[in-house]
C-alpha cells in the first residue's frame, strides 16, 4: 500500500495506457503538474490528431476505460486528477475530469437572472 503522500507516476502510466492506440508512440507528449497542496494532479496530453479516433474509441470508450485507471491511481494516494486533451474540439477541461468540479473550471453560460428583472408576479388562475 503506498503512502499517501507518494504520488503516482502519471507519466509513466499515460504512456503506458495511450502508446498502444498509437501510430508513431514517439509523437505522445505527457505533462504533468502535481499540486500536494490541493491533492490534484493536471496531466496534459499531446499526439498526432490523426490518432486522436483511435485514442477515444468508439463513443469514448477508450479514453474513459484510461481516465478510469489514472482516477483510480489518483484515489489511492488521495488526490484528484484532470486530463487535458491538446488538440480534442472538447470545451476546456469539460468532459475531461475525473471529479464533479467542473463549475469551478468552466463556468455554465450566463442565463438570463429572472432576479435582476425584480420577482415575478403571482398570476392566479381566473375563476368564473
Amino acid at each position: 500500500m503506498q503512502s499517501p503522500t507518494a504520488s503516482p507516476n502519471y507519466v509513466g502510466l499515460v504512456k503506458f495506457l495511450i502508446q498502444p492506440f498509437l501510430e508513431s508512440p514517439k509523437t505522445l507528449s505527457v505533462d504533468c503538474e502535481i499540486s500536494p497542496t490541493l491533492k490534484r494532479a493536471w496531466i496534459r496530453i499531446a499526439f498526432e490528431s490523426t490518432d486522436k479516433g483511435k485514442v477515444f474509441g468508439r463513443g469514448g470508450r477508450n479514453i474513459q476505460a484510461i481516465r478510469t485507471v489514472i482516477a483510480a491511481a489518483a484515489e489511492l494516494a488521495g488526490q484528484s486528477v484532470y486530463l487535458d486533451i491538446y488538440g480534442s474540439n472538447a470545451p476546456g477541461r469539460d468532459g475531461m475530469s475525473f471529479d464533479e468540479d467542473r463549475e469551478e473550471r468552466s463556468p455554465a453560460p450566463k442565463t438570463r437572472d429572472r432576479l435582476a428583472d425584480g420577482p415575478r408576479p403571482i398570476v392566479k388562475p381566473r375563476t368564473r
